[in-house]
């Protein structure tokens, strides 16, 4: 499955990472957030459960807020604000 990256809204962009496992979640999540600007959130849907973890670090170290977690079915879904 391919990663795919796009706006949804003013504001709000999604990142889906279905299929793959550490550490490409979290890579392909830094990469996104650096595309957008600050304030505006990313919503994240992967299926690694170990990926949970490493992207809640990355956004502790960089200062972006998770201002939601959801799981379901096996599908994680976070969105992060990013750091203004």
């Amino acid at each position: 499955m391919a990663m795919t990256f796009a706006k949804k809204e003013e504001g709000v962009y999604a990142l889906d990472v279905t299929g793959y496992v550490c550490p490409h979640p979290q890579i392909y999540t830094k990469k996104a957030l650096e595309k957008i600007h600050g304030g505006d959130v990313l919503e994240v849907t992967f299926d690694n459960p170990s990926s949970s973890e490493s992207v809640s670090a990355m956004c502790d170290s960089n200062g972006n807020e998770i201002l939601e977690k959801i799981a379901d079915s096996g599908k994680f879904t976070f969105k992060i604000k990013k750091a203004g």
